[in-house]
Parts: structure tokens; sequence; C-alpha cells
């Protein structure tokens, strides 16, 4: 998403080939993905001459939490931390109080990151996503 993010407009699609590529991602694979990322509506696939995948919405519309939703769900903000079958508020694994506070923080920052402050503090950083913009050499 980081990668499409930086790399699609509206005017412009980026190819499964590219992203597999570029991410060092397995096609098929990435392929899988991208087709979860269009039914959960963030991304928009095009066939033809000029096809590939761009966002939905600008970056800055489209958060972390969103992303997590569509691949994984969001049982991750719901389960116990040492995946005790009957943990809750009421009958409580002995890191429960703790966990669940870092669940709330964690579903926070989720929550509030979008992809655009996420991409450009990639690039910003050494990551270990290529997110080089087009046009840069760095």
């Amino acid at each position: 998403m980081f990668y499409i993010a930086l790399h699609s407009s509206e005017e412009k699609n980026v190819e499964l080939s590219e992203i597999a590529s570029e991410q060092n991602i397995p096609k098929h694979f990435l392929s899988k993905i991208l087709q979860l990322l269009v039914r959960n509506k963030l991304l928009i696939s095009m066939k033809g001459p000029n096809g590939g995948f761009r966002l939905s919405r600008p970056p800055v519309e489209i958060t972390l939490i969103e992303v997590v939703a569509a691949i994984d769900g969001l049982d991750i903000f719901n389960k116990c931390g040492i995946v005790y079958k009957d943990c809750d508020d009421n009958d409580q694994c002995p890191i429960h109080t703790e966990y669940k506070k870092f669940r709330e923080c964690l579903r926070h920052l989720f929550q509030e990151k979008t992809l655009e402050c996420l991409a450009a503090d990639a690039l910003k950083a050494d990551s270990i996503i290529n997110l080089t913009k087009p046009g840069n050499s760095s």
C-alpha cells in the first residue's frame, strides 16, 4: 500500500509485476493480497494496457487499521495476549490488564496513522520497504 501510495495517481496505475519486483514479493502471493484490498475498497484494479492498481482514495484518507482489517481482520485487538480461550474483563489471564492497555494503544496508533504519513516517514529513514519515489535515485 505504501508503494502504491507513492507510485500511483488518478492518471497512473502501478502494475502487479512492478510491485512484486520492487518489493521482492512473490507475484502470486501479492496478487491475492491486492485482490483482498480491492474487495475491501482500498484499491482500484484496472485491466488493459494502462492497467494496474491505485488507491481508491487519497493516502491521507486511508488509515493503517483499514489495511490491517482488510488483510488480517481486527481480532488482534480483542484476543488474549497469551491466547487463553475465555480471557475477558470478567475472567482475566495473568497479563490481561497490561495487554489490554497495549492493545488499546496499538489500535489508537493504527487508527491515527494514514498511508500518507507512514509513507513519508518511511522515505525519511532506512526502511525494509523500497519506497523510492519515481525520479529519485535514493
